[in-house]
């Protein structure tokens, strides 16, 4: 999905690999609030911004610890969907 490796839970998409960022569905909710942080961005890959969902750049990747967080912020957020 969106040309990369997807990563579901429960049947959902959690994360995905896209080049060399992740993209994290964190809900609507909480996107605003991480693209606030640094190496965070919208994810649009056709001029509309997909809800809920945001990009975090290779920069805010660098350690096991940092991409571990953004997991688990998806994980956060995908718990509370219906399973597939």
């Amino acid at each position: 999905m969106f040309g990369g490796l997807g990563f579901l839970h429960r049947g959902n998409l959690l994360v995905a690999i896209w080049g060399t960022s992740l993209i994290v569905r964190v809900g609507v909710e909480r996107a605003a609030e991480f693209l606030r942080e640094p190496f965070i961005r919208p994810f649009d890959v056709t001029g509309k911004p997909m809800k809920g969902w945001i990009v975090v750049d290779a920069e805010g990747l660098d350690t096991d610890v940092q991409l571990a967080e953004w997991i688990e912020r998806a994980r956060q957020f995908v718990d509370k969907l219906p399973p597939k």
